[in-house]
C-alpha cells in the first residue's frame, strides 16, 4: 500500500500549482479521499476531501474559493487545483484516505514566495 504526492514546488503568490496523488496496493474507488498540509511543528491540518464517486467536497475555511480537490477512479489519483495562492499555504501536502488512514506518502513541499 502507497501513495506517492506530486506536483509541489517553488511558487509565487497568486500562483498556482496542481497537486497529484496516485495509490498502489489498492483501490481509492470505494473510499472517501482527503488533502491535508503539514508544517514543523504543527499538526497535519485536513485541507479538503472528496467523496467516493467526486459529488461532494469539503474544504478548509481557509482554503474555500481558491482550492479545488478532485479525483479520476480510473487511475486511482486525486488531485487539489490550488489557485491564488498565499504565502501561508507554505506546507508539505499530504494524500490520504480519511479513515482508517493508510501508511502516510512522502508528501509534496509547496514554497509559496512572496
Amino acid at each position: 500500500v502507497q501513495l506517492v504526492e506530486s506536483g509541489g514546488g517553488l511558487v509565487q503568490a497568486g500562483g498556482s500549482l496542481r497537486l497529484s496523488c496516485t495509490a498502489s496496493g489498492f483501490t481509492i474507488t470505494s473510499n472517501f479521499m482527503a488533502w491535508y498540509r503539514q508544517v514543523p511543528l504543527k499538526q497535519r491540518e485536513l485541507v479538503a476531501k472528496i467523496s467516493s464517486g467526486g459529488g461532494v467536497t469539503d474544504y478548509a475555511d481557509s482554503v474555500k474559493g481558491r482550492f479545488t480537490i478532485s479525483r479520476d477512479n480510473g487511475k486511482n489519483t486525486v488531485y487539489l487545483q490550488m489557485n491564488s495562492l498565499k504565502v501561508e499555504d507554505t506546507a508539505v501536502y499530504y494524500c490520504n484516505v480519511p479513515y482508517p488512514s493508510r501508511p502516510w506518502g512522502q508528501g509534496t513541499q509547496v514554497t509559496v514566495s512572496s
